[in-house]
């Protein structure tokens, strides 16, 4: 009878996986939860012909150090070189060794901005590609070949975002997957039984600033006062300047990171605002009263095209933030509100005025970039009629029915 061969990692000194020098751990081990992927060497113990040795297979992966096992116990010797034939298979051709996890994200990313996604939306990918990279070094990983599909399991897991959120990146981190496998830098799905979060997929209640909430608003940017010297780099904005910030997000729609970087020179054209590139090709403008305009004329004269840049930094991000904070104070100022308040809204609220003034939900999906089913979902209270119709449906339905006894 031929005795089994025990394979185990040794873990040796500066382990990528932070394992103490000469410990060993077995593939059942490396599988639980949390666990570090390193590169260390996995070794195999036993007796062949009556010799007992310790060997260094050479390998660092368990596949691989099992054939060089299963070579060496079928011809009984510890003696000789060993060459593992890689199986092949016209239908599934090997992967392409080399390719780093970053590579593969950056061509990934690539191929969203060819896509035309807004950059918004495309610095979610970059945050998600970012995530994984430090996963993927925290465990000794370069390339994406490494990755094993309990490594995705541990990925999905260590993410704090809300369900809606985790939905989302789940739903970009498939799309990596996929985009690997079709340039056979993967060889398996590894994301296949990963599930978004139950309750993800119920739509999020929209809720709107109310006309009381927006003149409370107003009143709160009138309560502060001149902006305060401005510090090296910078500018403190007044309540003036809140206010001008809060109308232009309210009659535009416009997200807080493109209302903070917003260049009249380019973004207004006599009272048409420039919201984005039209499927078309063609550029989409929403429109501003003559009175707003006179007010943004007269921020450019004073500060120049970018009328609410805060700062020298060019990055969009830093300088929404920085008008999140002021905002963060004027809602302070503003409250108590029924539904915590936050600059996004604005744009809520832009959809809502635009509804209940009978603009029609396709015009009004097309201003916010979105698909009608998408504004019907989120915004249908505000459509005008729609109660009166649904009680004229009800009415004609129950109307009839006999009073029970």
């Amino acid at each position: 009878m031929i005795a089994a061969l025990n394979l185990y990692r040794r873990h040796r000194r500066r382990c990528k996986g932070g394992h103490p020098e000469e410990s060993r751990t077995g593939q059942v081990e490396e599988g639980r939860r949390g666990w570090k992927r390193c590169a260390c060497h996995i070794f195999v113990a036993g007796t062949l012909n009556g010799k007992f040795k310790r060997v260094d297979t050479g390998r660092a992966e368990w596949d691989e150090a099992k054939l060089v096992a299963e070579t060496w116990k079928a011809a009984q010797t510890w003696d000789g070189p060993v060459k593992i034939e890689q199986p092949t298979s016209s239908a599934e051709p090997a992967p392409q060794k080399g390719i780093t996890v970053k590579e593969a994200f950056d061509a990934y990313v690539a191929t969203r901005h060819h896509r035309g996604i807004q950059p918004p939306t495309l610095s979610k990918y970059r945050t998600l590609g970012k995530q994984l990279l430090a996963f993927c070094d925290s465990r000794g990983y370069t390339r994406v070949d490494q990755l094993r599909v309990v490594d995705m399991d541990q990925f999905y897991e260590s993410w704090k975002d809300g369900i809606r959120s985790k939905a989302k990146k789940l739903e970009r981190l498939k799309g990596f997957v996929q985009f690997s496998l079709k340039r056979k830098w993967l060889m398996e799905d590894i994301t296949d039984d990963l599930k978004a979060p139950e309750g993800s997929s119920i739509p999020a209640n929209k809720a709107p600033f109310t006309n009381d909430e927006l003149d409370k608003i107003y009143a709160a940017c009138d309560s502060f006062g001149g902006p305060v010297a401005p510090g090296p780099g910078h500018r403190n904005w007044g309540g003036a300047d809140m206010k001008d910030f809060v109308m232009l997000s309210v009659y535009t729609g416009l997200r807080i990171s493109d209302v903070a970087t917003f260049d009249i020179t380019q973004k207004l054209k006599g009272n048409d605002v420039f919201l984005r590139m039209h499927k078309t090709g063609k550029e989409l403008f929403t429109w501003i009263p003559d009175w707003m305009v006179a007010r943004l004329r007269a921020r450019e004269k004073k500060y120049g095209p970018f009328i609410f840049k805060s700062c020298n930094c060019g990055k969009p991000k830093t300088i929404a933030e920085l008008w999140r904070v002021k905002l963060k104070k004027v809602f302070k100022r503003a409250g108590p509100f029924e539904e915590p308040p936050t600059p996004h809204r604005f744009r809520h609220t832009f959809a809502r005025i635009l509804l209940e003034s009978g603009v029609p939900i396709a015009d009004v999906a097309e201003l916010l970039g979105d698909t009608p089913d998408v504004v019907r979902k989120h915004y249908a209270k505000w459509v005008p009629g729609r109660q009166a119709r649904l009680s004229s449906i009800l009415q004609d339905a129950l109307g009839t029915l006999t009073v029970p006894r």
